[in-house]
């Protein structure tokens, strides 16, 4: 069966994020006062395996082993049949 997987990847709460820091200063010079902005990156693809418990199951350890670090990262997956 084809799956489609979403993750979505965040530092984890109390990371310093320079990306998210830049947004913040440069929006206050626009005059919006924005705080606490995070990023996201997020990673879209089809997984072809036997059932939605496989997926996830190959979708976690792909992110423990490559598309996060577990140890600043945080990420959710979203699965659903295609």
């Amino acid at each position: 069966m084809n799956f489609d997987v979403e993750v979505k990847i965040s530092l984890k709460k109390g990371m310093l994020s320079p990306e998210a820091s830049t947004i913040e200063k440069a929006l206050a010079l626009l005059d919006y006062e924005v705080k606490n902005t995070q990023t996201l990156n997020i990673i879209k693809f089809t997984i072809d395996v036997e059932n939605k418990e496989v997926a996830s199951e190959q979708v976690d350890q792909m992110c423990q082993k490559l598309l996060c670090n577990p140890v600043i990262h945080d990420y959710e997956i979203t699965i659903s049949e295609e």
